[in-house]
């Protein structure tokens, strides 16, 4: 059987945490950050982490 290939756009976007969780980005965060508010450009650095559904989904993804 062959190997699966990762997913390279996912990849770029979905980090694995040292305990096994997931961080993904937040949405808006790619371009236009001129025009928001500063608050709103400070929240989304942070990042936030996938459900236990998304992450048994992308698995086999990444």
């Amino acid at each position: 059987m062959p190997k699966i290939k990762t997913h390279k756009g996912t990849a770029k976007v979905v980090k694995l945490r040292k305990g096994g969780s997931t961080k993904i980005g937040r949405p808006s965060r790619r371009h236009n950050t001129g025009d928001k508010p500063a608050s709103f450009n400070r929240k989304g650095r942070k990042g936030s982490a996938l459900s236990k559904a998304d992450q048994s989904r992308l698995k086999n993804v990444l």
